[in-house]
């Protein structure tokens, strides 16, 4: 085979995967969450984050605009999951963080979403996890060198 059609493969079946993965990943937050993939992300980096980020480090963080960050903002604001603060340096702008109800959901949804995660994954074994994982890792750092320059 031909080394670019090959290049070509790798990369739509990684694509495929993706797609198959986000798919079940989606279905099950509506389902058992009732929530959507994008407010989970965003909620998953204001965990990572506990005192709150900027509406802007937001949308670069998930790489959306800003309006799509205000939106989401705005419905779980209204579900009692974050709040806009404003930090006593800089009264023009606010921060966004997780309420303690919002910090709780967010927990007990990523623990059932890494369960789902080990599900989709259970047929590599750990060894074929672990070189997909490295595979993977020189991908990406490949795929980061020519950004860099």
């Amino acid at each position: 085979m031909n080394e670019d059609h090959s290049a070509l493969r790798v990369w739509l079946r990684l694509l495929t995967c993706t797609r198959l993965i986000e798919t079940q990943v989606r279905g099950r937050l509506r389902t058992e969450f009732e929530t959507t993939l994008p407010r989970f992300d965003l909620m998953a980096q204001l965990y990572r984050h506990p005192a709150g980020l900027r509406m802007g480090e937001l949308s670069h963080l998930m790489m959306v605009t800003g309006g799509s960050i205000t939106g989401i903002t705005d419905q779980l604001e209204k579900d009692g999951l974050v709040e806009r603060v404003t930090p006593p340096d800089d009264r023009r702008a606010y921060r966004v963080q997780l309420t303690e109800s919002g910090r709780a959901t967010f927990e007990r949804m990523a623990r059932v979403h890494e369960g789902w995660i080990v599900e989709l994954m259970a047929g590599l074994s750990g060894e074929q996890q672990i070189a997909l994982y490295d595979l993977l890792s020189a991908l990406k750092q490949t795929l980061q060198e020519p950004m860099s320059r």
